[in-house]
């Protein structure tokens, strides 16, 4: 994540008009009557932030204003759909705001970073997904999980690089082979998190993850009587 002395007036105010504009639509999009009706749902967002909470609590940070963590968000919004996932790691970091950790200036940047890229990217990757109306556990587990949370980083450590070329405080690569490097280096991690959390939901409560379907992926082998 960026701090403000990384940005100039211009990506701040415009990542902020971004990143309130995709906020304020998610609240649109919100079923707030069944949020409220559905306890389990709720328990379900209040940990989703909490959860986000600690783990962006685990962070790098560098002395020229540069931090890392990981983004856990491809979980989060494969459990609560995208919507419900923007609101719950909006929350997330107005608590590290509060807590002085993140710059309130640098919301809209750092809120495209780790919040509206990964989400966007799960969304995009568990879609092209159900085009297909795969029945295998392992595809939803490995490209809606793994392969969404390793591509979200990714994204993720190229629009932080872009911003940073944009207000000349990052050189680009020597080469091709250390811009892999860096991507290698980021996306394996988030990855991993994020595909055996999505492993171990769909295994032990299926019912808690919202873009899972039941009853296609944990139906029972078809047996030829023949």
């Amino acid at each position: 994540m960026l701090s403000v002395n990384l940005l100039t007036g211009t990506q701040i105010v415009f990542s902020l008009l971004l990143y309130g504009g995709a906020l304020l639509w998610a609240l649109a999009r919100v079923s707030w009557i069944e949020l409220v009706a559905d306890s389990r749902r709720q328990h379900l967002f209040f940990g989703s932030i909490f959860a986000l909470f600690v783990l962006w609590l685990l962070r790098k940070e560098f002395d020229n204003g540069l931090t890392f963590h990981f983004l856990g968000l491809t979980v989060v919004t494969l459990v609560l759909d995208w919507p419900l996932a923007l609101v719950a790691g909006a929350l997330a970091q107005f608590a590290l705001v509060l807590l002085g950790l993140d710059e309130l200036a640098a919301l809209g940047a750092n809120g495209l970073l780790r919040i509206l890229i990964p989400v966007l990217v799960t969304v995009l990757m568990s879609r092209m997904l159900e085009r297909f109306k795969p029945t295998n556990l392992f595809l939803y587990i490995f490209i809606s999980g793994f392969f969404a949370g390793a591509l979200a980083a990714v994204c993720t450590m190229l629009m932080g690089m872009g911003l940073l070329a944009w207000s000349e405080h990052l050189a680009p690569p020597n080469s091709v082979i250390e811009l892999i490097g860096y991507m290698v280096m980021v996306m394996f991690p988030e990855g991993f998190i994020n595909g055996m959390g999505v492993a171990a939901l769909v295994v032990f409560h299926p019912d808690w993850v919202e873009t899972f379907d039941t009853d296609r992926y944990l139906q029972e082998p078809f047996e030829d009587d023949r």
